[in-house]
């Protein structure tokens, strides 16, 4: 899913651990990094660095004597973003915070930035959209579209936290609110012009054919005025998602809207007449 302004999921954020949880994971990095064969040695060197800040450097024993006073916080890559340069933005190697504390960090986790990650977590249904006739259409006869209601419906994905004594969640919840479509040349009408259709009334986007309605224009879907010769026309279809969010002590809003499309052959065929 796309947003449909410049903004961005955020590609990293700052998130607490316990000192069981933090002190374990050094000892592990550093155990398995000087212990795996072939280790280069400036590797050894760098995890040893990173352990002795926190075992006999800057802090003692990762603050173990303080386990009830606080936790450490840690910068964490957002999974699906990993290969975004952002990711490793934060930078700022792990700290301690005091029970009730502002981390002091501006990407510290909240129910919000779970959501906000979540939105990169969504799965949208693939956007072919159904069309009568199907695949083959007619120069000047109007083509119906509309999208399968049962399919294109609310989605919902939820990130959740629960480390470090922080315990919290986030819901984000895509719903369709419009479809465009594009004929895939400029020889052709869309139903509305701008061809962009919007929500019924019953959450449906189009109208389903059905016999009797050859005369009728479409409230949504596609006239072509020449045919695709050999080939076919690529009609694009896109759906437009509004996006809301709700979390844990937050009951959230919006988030901005995202769209998601693909595209599917038409062929289009000229009417054949017969003289007699």
């Amino acid at each position: 899913m796309q947003p449909v302004t410049d903004w961005t999921p955020p590609a990293c954020w700052y998130e607490p651990r316990s000192v069981a949880e933090f002190k374990d994971y050094v000892e592990t990095m550093y155990t398995d990094t000087i212990n795996t064969p072939g280790q280069a040695n400036y590797a050894k060197a760098a995890v040893g660095q990173f352990r002795d800040i926190y075992k006999d450097g800057k802090y003692k024993n990762y603050n173990e004597d303080k386990a009830d006073e606080g936790s450490w916080w840690v910068a964490v890559q957002n999974p699906d973003r990993m290969d975004d340069p952002a990711s490793w933005e934060c930078s700022d190697l792990p700290f301690w915070v005091a029970n009730n504390d502002d981390p002091g960090v501006p990407q510290a986790v909240t129910p919000k930035i779970l959501a906000e990650a979540a939105y990169d977590a969504i799965q949208l249904p693939g956007t072919k959209v159904t069309l009568a006739p199907a695949n083959v259409t007619k120069v000047n006869l109007s083509t119906w579209a509309w999208l399968d209601k049962a399919r294109f419906k609310e989605v919902s994905a939820t990130a959740s936290l629960n480390v470090g004594g922080l315990n919290i969640r986030a819901t984000t919840t895509a719903k369709p609110v419009s479809l465009k479509l594009e004929p895939g040349t400029s020889d052709a009408e869309t139903y509305p012009a701008s061809g962009v259709c919007t929500l019924n009334a019953d959450k449906s986007i189009g109208e389903p054919y059905a016999k009797g309605k050859a005369d009728q224009t479409p409230p949504c879907g596609i006239k072509y005025l020449r045919s695709s010769g050999n080939g076919s026309f690529h009609l694009k279809a896109t759906i437009t998602w509004q996006i809301t969010w709700s979390g844990t002590g937050d009951p959230g809003g919006n988030l901005p809207s995202g769209t998601f499309g693909t595209t599917q052959d038409v062929k289009v065929q000229e009417v054949q007449a017969v003289n007699r």
